[in-house]
């Protein structure tokens, strides 16, 4: 039962950065990059850390508990944080200002709570800086959106009917081939490409 609460705890601690790990900024903008963490024990003398391109730290800080805010242990002078313990829900977020082609990479949000016996956790953002922003109209791409999309749906489900037909087919002629991938979590069967993972696995034809 001990073992058994020392794994609890270590897996308690969470980091996470959104719905997408990707973030695309203009050149000499200034970028949020979003943090926070989640604890079931909370947390005392927390250390976050932000690293880019895993090795370069760009910022540090130190929270004591709940219901105070972070201190700065070290930072790049270009980076900001802009997060909050007590006012928002863990947050850890930082704002990367003026960015350059050179900051594109990866910058990872890292953090280690004392707590819960040293436990650490961390989350990544892959940035992408661009020269300039692709600019549409909305009526129109939408537009356009609309009647490709319906285009393509038709296109995949006729692909699919097809595809379940013939493999129908398949199986009754051939009884002994390895049946369609059904419950798999890694199986392609929403995307239209049915059994594909059986199909790869199966032995060509002698």
């Amino acid at each position: 039962l001990p073992g058994l609460h020392v794994f609890a705890i270590a897996f308690a601690l969470e980091v996470s950065v959104g719905k997408t790990n990707t973030v695309t900024a203009l050149n000499n903008s200034n970028v949020l990059l979003p943090c926070v963490f989640t604890t079931c024990i909370g947390f005392q003398d927390l250390v976050f850390s932000w690293y880019f391109n895993s090795t370069e730290l760009i910022y540090q800080g130190k929270i004591k508990n709940k219901a105070t805010e972070p201190t700065r242990i070290q930072h790049n002078p270009r980076v900001e944080f802009v997060g909050s313990t007590t006012k928002k829900e863990n947050n850890i977020s930082i704002v990367l200002n003026s960015v350059e082609f050179s900051d594109a990479g990866k910058y990872t949000c890292h953090v280690k709570n004392p707590k819960e016996k040293n436990a650490e956790h961390n989350a990544t953002i892959f940035l992408t800086v661009v020269h300039k922003m692709v600019e549409t109209d909305n009526t129109v791409t939408l537009i356009i959106v609309g009647v490709v999309g319906g285009l393509i749906g038709l296109l995949i489900l006729f692909m699919l009917i097809k595809r379940v037909v013939l493999f129908i087919i398949k199986k009754t002629q051939d009884g002994k081939k390895e049946c369609l991938v059904s419950s798999s979590g890694n199986d392609n069967t929403e995307n239209g490409l049915a059994g594909s993972k059986a199909e790869q696995k199966a032995p060509p034809k002698a």
